[in-house]
Formats: C-alpha cells, sequence, structure tokens
C-alpha cells in the first residue's frame, strides 16, 4: 500500500519528471559548440587516460590479475560505480534547498525531485559505462555472463544511496551544516573505500574493518564482474541489502512526515 500511494502520485507527474530530466541535460550544454557531444568526449577521454596511463605507462598489476588492462578496469569500475553513488547522495542531500523556489511556487509531488535527481544520476551514468563496456568488448575483456549481475547490483547501489540522500536532505532543510560535514565525509569515504587500491595490499589487522564499510562490499562486487569476470559473492551483499532497505524506508518516512514543515522552513 506504501509503495503504490507513492508512485500514484508518480507517474500522474511523469511528464514533469521526464521533462525536469531532459531539460537539465540539455542546459549543460545549451552554449557549447560540440553540444550534447561532450557527453561522450569527456567519459571517452578519462577512459583513455586510465587505459594509457595505468596499463601502458605506469605498467600497474592487480595480485592474482596478470592482463594488460587489470588495473584499469579495476580503477573504472570503483570510479564509475562510485561516481553513480557520489552523484546521487550528493544531490539529493541538496535538492530541497536548491528547489526552493520551486516548491513554494508549484503544487506537484515532492517525491518527484529525488527521482528527478536518481534519473539525471542515471542518465549520465548510463552514457559514460555504456562507453566503458564498448570499450571492455573491443579489448577482449568483456565478462560475459557475469555482466547481468551488474544489473541487481546496481539497484542495489541507488537504493542505498538515494534512502541516505534523501535522509541527510531533510536533515540539511532543517540544520543546513548537515550538507556541509557530508561533503567531508564523502570525501574521507572515497579514500577509505577500495577504489584506487586493493583490500589486499593493506595490513591484515585493518582489512576486517572494510566489511564495516557498505561501499567496500558494493564496490569489490562491481570489482569481481568486470575484472574477474566472475559472479559476486551476494551473501557478502545481504548487510549492504539490509542497510538499503533500512535507509530506503526511514528516508522516506522522514519525507512523508516532514514534507509540509519543509515549505515552512525553506
Amino acid at each position: 500500500m506504501m509503495a503504490l500511494s507513492l508512485l500514484r502520485p508518480l507517474w500522474a507527474y511523469r511528464g514533469f519528471i521526464i521533462g525536469s530530466v531532459m531539460r537539465e541535460f540539455q542546459s549543460k550544454y545549451r552554449n557549447s559548440m560540440l553540444g550534447a557531444a561532450w557527453t561522450i568526449i569527456n567519459p571517452l577521454s578519462m577512459i583513455m587516460v586510465y587505459t594509457v596511463i595505468f596499463s601502458q605507462i605506469m605498467k600497474a598489476k592487480l595480485p592474482g590479475v596478470d592482463t594488460t588492462f587489470a588495473y584499469s578496469i579495476y580503477l573504472c569500475a570503483g570510479i564509475l560505480t562510485w561516481g553513480l553513488f557520489a552523484e546521487i547522495v550528493g544531490r539529493a542531500q541538496s535538492t530541497f534547498l536548491e528547489n526552493a523556489n520551486l516548491l513554494k511556487k508549484l503544487s506537484f509531488p515532492r517525491l518527484c525531485l529525488p527521482v528527478i535527481v536518481v534519473m539525471n544520476a542515471g542518465l549520465n551514468f548510463a552514457i559514460i559505462f555504456g562507453l566503458f563496456t564498448i570499450f571492455l568488448v573491443l579489448s577482449g575483456n568483456f565478462p560475459g555472463w557475469p555482466y547481468l549481475a551488474l544489473v541487481p547490483t546496481l539497484v542495489i547501489l541507488v537504493v542505498f544511496a538515494i534512502g541516505l540522500g534523501i535522509t541527510l536532505g531533510i536533515l540539511n532543510v532543517f540544520f543546513r551544516d548537515v550538507g556541509q560535514f557530508f561533503g567531508i565525509v564523502l570525501q574521507f569515504w572515497f579514500w577509505l573505500t577500495p577504489i584506487i587500491y586493493p583490500a589486499s595490499i593493506l595490513p591484515e589487522r585493518i582489512q576486517p574493518l572494510m566489511n564495516l564499510n557498505p561501499m567496500a562490499r558494493l564496490i569489490e562486487a562491481f570489482q569481481v564482474i568486470l575484472v574477474k569476470s566472475q559472479w559476486p559473492n551476494w551473501y557478502s551483499l545481504w548487510p549492504v541489502i539490509i542497510l538499503a532497505i533500512i535507509l530506503f524506508v526511514v528516508g522516506f518516512r522522514l519525507f512523508r512526515r516532514h514534507a509540509g514543515e519543509m515549505v515552512d522552513e525553506l
């Protein structure tokens, strides 16, 4: 019943949501000579830099994986998925403040704003990850059937990110320091997650602490799929799934309880 009560108004305002996503996408390149071509040029250049620098110049190797592009794929798998998480959480925790005038002047389901955040982030991710997938195919590193495991893993990541983002977004309306503080937390969180480095290089006494980091478990799942062409360890993701569901429920309960108060506070 709760899901239906949330989805019904979103479906009714689907035109508003899709229009908002398209307007934001177009506004990025409105006065640019190359226009939307930058959506391909930027991620393509990033992938090329990682590939050339880490696979050819630095000759970076991963423990237990001896292929030319292993570290480049490892790095892209971590950075691209972390970028999706960071964009959703970062935009969600500030979306109510950024759209204060819209919330005051127009009557529409407030839940549209987090959905627009997820769709915008998903569109950006789809473009860059699509190019990365083409690179995997052309370089002979496509993981095969385990690639399908990316779908449920991405769902877990998005649910976790939007649940955390909405919770922070509501708190940020009433306590403006939340957004500033979380920006700092996000920076530390990135470096405390094995994205640039493999967890195996850490001291043995520290490695078990990585299990307390939900993003470490998620990023590892992406890296196992894309680097080792293996199915992830679904059992290790159960704590993240439970945490994601809890944050999602808490976030939307806070949203429903304080939606009216937020407009007054803004």
